[in-house]
């Protein structure tokens, strides 16, 4: 194990853009030692820190963040060497705990600050995408929220399920089993210990597995309710083999749309049978909930 880590940092205008740059980033780097997230520090300023297991490229990653944030960006962000720390817990240490209806997802370090009507959710520091600080994630919590206030029970498959998040709040909501799959054999281990920190491992079942052909996910068919965040291109490729697991009247909740993106998510679903029943847009992602019809 190295005795240093690397931390990049850059400053930014406000917390929105800070948002948005840490979103970019995060999409855009794909090594599993990598984590990004965006907070206030203690001056005030509202930062991107980039934290690397390893020594990056320092061309190659001021190259990426001008891609993300414009050259004045890339000149502007600092490169530090550390002392070695858990850099994962880290990132998320000083993230505040979110609310979307009645789910809160949080870290352990606000576990004193719960309320017990609350569906909490603890999630650990992992190599996986998926606090609920994300846009897209929190789209996605406040979309469920919406389906939970029906009274029924839903059927559930999440599709690039990251930290489990998603799953873990519908086995919550629902009492019911969920899917999780992950193309990502860290996020599916991440998964797996997150709902059993959260008390409902035997409803969870982590799957390793691209798309949806893994026999865990068809046996599991048709859904009540399907979860896709993950992006435009995977969604695309996506559209038919999901529409094909949805029972009639089901629900598929689609998020890692940036907003301009969303438009062509709808239509490609839209030609599946599946009608646009509600729109939900933050901080610069769109999150779209979709019925089949009979």
């Amino acid at each position: 194990m190295s005795d240093s880590t690397t931390v990049a940092r850059l400053v930014c205008a406000d917390k929105n853009t800070a948002r948005r740059i840490a979103d970019v980033l995060d999409e855009m780097l794909e090594a599993e030692d990598v984590a990004c997230a965006s907070f206030e520090a203690d001056d005030g300023t509202w930062q991107v820190a980039l934290h690397f297991g390893h020594v990056p490229d320092e061309a190659a990653l001021r190259a990426l963040v001008a891609d993300a944030a414009g050259a004045a960006a890339a000149d502007a962000l600092t490169i530090d060497t550390v002392a070695a720390r858990d850099w994962v817990a880290e990132s998320l240490a000083g993230l505040t705990p979110v609310r979307a209806g009645r789910f809160v997802v949080h870290g352990s370090h606000d576990r004193d600050r719960l309320k017990g009507n609350d569906l909490n959710i603890e999630i650990e520091a992992a190599l996986a995408f998926g606090t609920g600080h994300h846009g897209t994630t929190r789209g996605c919590l406040m979309a469920l929220a919406a389906l939970a206030r029906r009274k029924r029970r839903f059927h559930v498959l999440d599709i690039g399920t990251g930290t489990g998040v998603l799953a873990i709040a519908a086995a919550k909501a629902f009492h019911t089993r969920v899917v999780a799959t992950d193309i990502d054999r860290v996020a599916v281990a991440a998964a797996r210990d997150n709902a059993r920190l959260n008390r409902v491992g035997p409803l969870v079942t982590p799957v390793h597995a691209p798309g949806t052909r893994a026999p865990d996910i068809q046996k599991g068919a048709p859904y009540d309710l399907v979860f896709a965040n993950i992006l435009l291109g995977p969604l695309t490729r996506l559209a038919v083999p999901i529409a094909r697991l949805v029972a009639p009247h089901g629900r598929v909740v689609l998020s890692g749309l940036l907003t301009s993106h969303a438009h062509a998510a709808r239509s490609i679903y839209g030609a599946q049978g599946l009608i646009l029943e509600h729109a939900e847009h933050l901080e610069g992602w769109t999150t779209l909930t979709l019925k089949r019809g009979r």
